[in-house]
């Protein structure tokens, strides 16, 4: 027999998880990815099979889960559905719930965005819509899904919570068929975004979420999300990643420091994150950019003779001219 001990911290493990929604006993949660403001995001992968007997679960809130790999069969208030890749799973709170697996092959991965009330209150949607229980796989969904998943794992310079909560309310606008009202922006709506902007610049080297820069901005975090974006044309964090990048960029031409801090100091949590994402925006290493602007010219001058030597570029049907040259009579 188990022991006590051991049968409590199993009950306890279970509970814990039970907060997250639709959880089943062999599901391994791999990260809580974000667990900040609207929006608690968390990667879930299970390996329960067929012969395991399903039980009645309760969803703990409202929740958005993307299904990105596997296959399982999801039973609510009296109709069942087929789970696969590109689907998505809607979680009510207080709802009863059974997961199976009849059809199971190897497993299933779910990126979940569990939703704060407010949020939830504030994007809309009748308790019909949130009772939907499940979406097929969706384009307009999908997209989103893939996004937040290459987000979470560093491919992205976009913020996971962002993507949850626009992968939220493109939910309440698909499966309701009404889209959002346009949002109306007021010269103290851009006087808003633009401080804001000047604060995340200001204050790019430290920890910031887009809780925080809401809520100094006195808006919630999906107002702000819209709002910031719209006047600004990027997104809360994906500014607060320029600024860092910026101020590397100008650091990377002190030969006297070192590239670890460098990254450190503008607020980059760790170097592997910082080369991936100076790279991606430079097409080059810090390294390499240090020793072009310092030392090594040539490594711009070649980038730019493969940019003028471009096919697209050098071709006469699709080139333009830079300048128009007029001429005066005399």
């Amino acid at each position: 027999m188990m022991p006590e001990a051991a049968r409590l911290q199993k009950r306890q493990n279970r509970d814990t998880l039970r907060r997250f929604a639709w959880i089943k006993p062999s599901t391994m949660i791999n990260q809580t990815l974000l667990r900040s403001g609207p929006v608690t995001v968390v990667d879930y992968r299970c390996n329960t099979g067929p012969e395991e007997t399903p039980y009645t679960e309760i969803h703990g809130g409202h929740s958005v889960s993307y299904v990105r790999k596997g296959s399982f069969g999801y039973q609510y208030r009296g109709q069942t559905f087929d789970m696969v890749a590109g689907s998505v799973l809607i979680g009510h709170p207080g709802d009863e719930f059974m997961c199976t697996h009849d059809h199971h092959v190897c497993g299933d991965e779910c990126l979940a965005f569990h939703l704060a009330p407010d949020f939830v209150e504030l994007i809309g949607g009748s308790t019909a819509l949130w009772r939907t229980g499940a979406l097929a796989p969706l384009p307009e969904l999908m997209v989103l899904g893939e996004l937040a998943q290459a987000t979470a794992e560093g491919k992205t310079n976009a913020s996971v919570d962002e993507i949850g909560m626009l992968l939220a309310a493109r939910f309440v606008e698909v499966a309701s068929g009404v889209k959002p009202k346009t949002l109306p922006v007021r010269a103290r709506d851009r006087r808003r975004a633009v401080e804001a902007a000047l604060w995340l610049d200001a204050h790019s080297h430290q920890p910031i979420d887009l809780a925080d820069a809401a809520a100094r901005a006195d808006l919630s975090a999906f107002h702000f999300l819209r709002l910031f974006s719209k006047v600004l044309g990027v997104t809360p964090h994906q500014y607060l990643v320029r600024s860092r990048l910026r101020h590397a960029a100008r650091l990377l031409t002190d030969p006297d420091r070192l590239i670890t801090d460098i990254a450190l100091d503008v607020g980059f949590s760790d170097l592997s994150n910082f080369v991936r994402t100076f790279r991606r925006a430079a097409g080059l290493s810090p390294g390499s950019f240090r020793q072009a602007a310092r030392e090594n010219r040539k490594i711009f001058q070649d980038r730019l003779a493969t940019l003028f030597h471009d096919e697209a570029l050098i071709n006469s049907s699709t080139r333009t001219s830079s300048c128009t040259t007029t001429s005066a009579s005399g």
